[in-house]
């Protein structure tokens, strides 16, 4: 338990993003459209999108589904807990929210039910840094 965030996106394929922007000028948008582009599987959490960057968008993360690998979160630290414990409801084994977002609340829970959780770092930034590959890359995509 406890994998560095490098490793926590190297072990991760299929990530649910909770908040994912159907505006591409956002990083809500442009940072899952980069992780689609590098060969993880990206499913759209949005409570009215049909779709975003051309994959089926779900309202809910109880929607979803596939079980997923890793739980992205793009919504503010005030509702973080709620998405963290919407995360430990649907068997996800890991959260992570993005730079800038930080819970306290959604920190204790994820801890107390075992699962991996990294707050406040880019995913897109630990990606390119560390040089993280999918597990299982899928081919890449010009997805927009």
């Amino acid at each position: 338990m406890a994998l560095a965030p490098n490793e926590l996106l190297a072990k991760s394929q299929i990530i649910a993003v909770v908040g994912m922007s159907r505006h591409p000028e956002k990083d809500a948008h442009a940072v899952p459209l980069q992780l689609i582009r590098h060969g993880w599987t990206v499913i759209p959490v949005h409570p009215s999108a049909e779709s975003i960057a051309g994959q089926k968008a779900y309202r809910t993360l109880r929607d979803v589904p596939v079980p997923v690998d890793l739980v992205n979160v793009f919504r503010p630290s005030a509702q973080a807990a709620a998405v963290v414990t919407s995360a430990i409801e649907s068997g996800a084994p890991a959260v992570w929210l993005q730079q800038g977002i930080v819970s306290d609340e959604g920190r204790a829970a994820a801890l107390a039910a075992g699962l991996e959780y990294v707050e406040d770092q880019c995913i897109a930034v630990i990606r390119a840094v560390f040089q993280v590959r999918p597990p299982h890359p899928l081919p890449e995509t010009a997805a927009s």
